[in-house]
């Protein structure tokens, strides 16, 4: 006699086929759509989608505008105050050439790049080369010299130094002026006040 099996599927093997469906009443979906309501993920209406990747380049391109204009204006501000050339090797050599240059040589251009850039005054030394020139003209044969400049105080970055200036001219006359300058070194001194 002859048993059947203890496992696996009795009876046939095929299934029926499913029972017929109707079609779906009017206004729902066909079968295989969504059903109704909102459709998922839905931009409300009226309003685009939102585009994250713009707002973050837009984002990361105004910290970068913002951080090129401030390295632009500490970079103006840097050079702006900077000296052009070397500068003078000792304080005292600072204001003899400063005085050469303007009451020797008469020359504007060469005493401004003896100053210091934050008190460079191109009309100021200007003005002054031609008090000197209007001198010259106006009394006989006039000479200036002075006495080997004195570094009177220097702490650090900072000197004070006096001569006094002597005009005389050929028919004898004489007149001095005192001089105090003060002078700083940056790349080298540079004659920022006279007084």
């Amino acid at each position: 006699m002859t048993q059947p099996p203890t496992s696996g599927p009795t009876g046939p093997t095929e299934l029926p086929p499913p029972p017929p469906t109707s079609p779906p009443p009017p206004g729902y979906p066909p079968p295989g759509y969504p059903p109704t309501g909102y459709p998922p993920h839905a931009a409300p209406a009226g309003r685009p989608p939102r585009k994250r990747g713009a707002l973050l380049a837009a984002l990361a391109l105004a910290v970068v505008l913002v951080l090129c204009a401030g390295g632009g204006v500490a970079a103006f501000l840097t050079v702006r105050n900077a000296e052009s050339g070397e500068g003078a090797p000792e304080p005292s050599v600072a204001v003899d050439e400063f005085l050469t240059a303007i009451y020797q040589e008469r020359d504007a251009a060469k005493a401004s790049r003896l100053v210091c850039s934050s008190a460079r005054d191109q009309q100021k030394i200007r003005a002054k080369v031609a008090e000197v020139e209007e001198y010259l003209s106006a009394h006989q044969s006039p000479r200036f010299r002075w006495d080997t400049p004195k570094v009177d105080n220097e702490t650090g970055d900072r000197a004070t130094v006096t001569t006094t200036v002597t005009v005389t001219t050929a028919d004898e006359k004489i007149a001095n002026q005192d001089l105090r300058f003060t002078v700083i070194r940056k790349t080298g001194w540079w004659v920022c006040e006279v007084a």
